[in-house]
């Protein structure tokens, strides 16, 4: 039986978040294990009047592509994507994890080659999209691996992916516009302030956003959504941090990472688990040790960790931070074939102020 909380997600993706109109070049990117949704989406693409481009992806070829390919193969791309992240209007992604581990015994460095020879598309899509002329959105359909990741049921899994994006009400529209005109108010206290400061048990950081800009992240790029992010002035960073909970890189993952910043550069680093591939990602490019981003996490419906960035980067109560690429609508310069998400717990005796002036406190805004 279909699950009607699939084609209101598609919908979601389609007439909310990218909003594709007729005539549009649409890319529907999706992993073979998502193909329910991947299906549902090509088919709403077609009833706004857009053109799909139907891009599968298999994590099988993946790694088999980075056990078997030479130099070479690495460092080839295929021009039809490149003509694509150049031309196309839309970028929907419909990623899966079947195994969220499956890349666990890949040479590290050969995951950063392949990014990098990558880097190109990443940067073609965040610099259109600051222009307005690319409109991307993102989600991951819900698999036994990612279930298992989580320490639920595949149901259950299932229960609060569709929860977490809005696709178990009747009108979920209503409710991302909701959190947006939420966070907007945040937003628009932010605009002007120049300085932050982080502390608590897990952190002693201060950053500039000086001239930055906050983003109003209500499901518009990523589904489900909920965070206010920006692009910090990236020789500002100084100070230390350790984050929270384990960070996953092309299916492994990195745990008990600690960073220390001075003048924006990570200039200590260290992890209790995977730590080369920690220093694999850090020493990818000039960038991958500067932060493109730093943000707030505001949906207090994804209350758990699951294993899946998409989903903890938005725990209300949380911040995160990416090392490498920032995104140009904020403000940020920085570049890198590196975007790495990591998260902070702040529910606990922690405070934000900026400019000196108390804004959140233990995982709370206070203005």
């Amino acid at each position: 039986m279909n699950d009607i909380r699939i084609d209101r997600l598609a919908d979601i993706l389609v007439n909310y978040s990218t909003s594709v109109q007729a005539g549009e070049w649409v890319g529907v990117l999706g992993d073979v294990s998502a193909l329910p949704l991947v299906r549902a989406v090509y088919t709403k693409v077609l009833e706004a009047g857009g053109n799909p481009t139907l891009m599968l992806n298999d994590e099988m070829m993946t790694r088999q592509f980075m056990r078997l390919a030479n130099e070479d193969q690495f460092a080839w791309t295929d021009p039809s994507q490149a003509l694509y992240y150049e031309q196309a209007d839309v970028y929907i992604r419909c990623g899966a994890q079947p195994n969220t581990r499956a890349t666990t015994l890949i040479d590290p460095t050969k995951i950063r080659r392949f990014q990098q020879a990558r880097s190109g598309w990443l940067s073609t899509r965040m610099r259109r999209a600051s222009e307005g002329t690319f409109k991307w959105v993102g989600t991951l359909f819900p698999t036994e691996g990612a279930a298992q990741e989580a320490g639920m049921s595949l149901e259950e899994y299932e229960d609060f992916v569709y929860s977490a994006c809005f696709a178990d009400r009747d009108d979920a529209v209503a409710e991302w516009r909701k959190l947006g005109a939420v966070q907007q108010k945040k937003i628009d206290w932010l605009a002007g302030k120049k300085h932050i400061k982080c502390q608590g048990a897990n952190i002693d950081l201060e950053l500039s956003i000086d001239g930055r800009v906050f983003i109003n992240a209500c499901g518009e790029r990523n589904m489900p959504d909920g965070e206010i992010f920006t692009g910090p002035v990236e020789n500002s960073v100084n100070g230390w941090v350790r984050f929270t909970y384990p960070s996953i890189v092309q299916g492994q993952a990195v745990e008990g990472i600690e960073l220390r910043f001075e003048a924006g550069k990570v200039v200590d680093a260290s992890a209790q688990r995977n730590e080369a591939l920690l220093f694999s990602q850090l020493d990818t490019d000039a960038g991958a040790r500067y932060l493109g981003e730093f943000a707030i996490g505001t949906n207090f419906g994804i209350n758990r960790f699951t294993g899946s960035i998409l989903y903890d980067e938005k725990i209300g109560g949380t911040i995160h931070m990416a090392v490498g690429a920032g995104y140009p609508d904020t403000g940020s310069v920085n570049k890198s074939s590196v975007h790495w998400d990591m998260i902070c717990d702040m529910r606990t005796d922690s405070t934000i102020h900026v400019d000196a002036e108390l804004f959140y406190q233990n995982g709370q805004f206070v203005v």
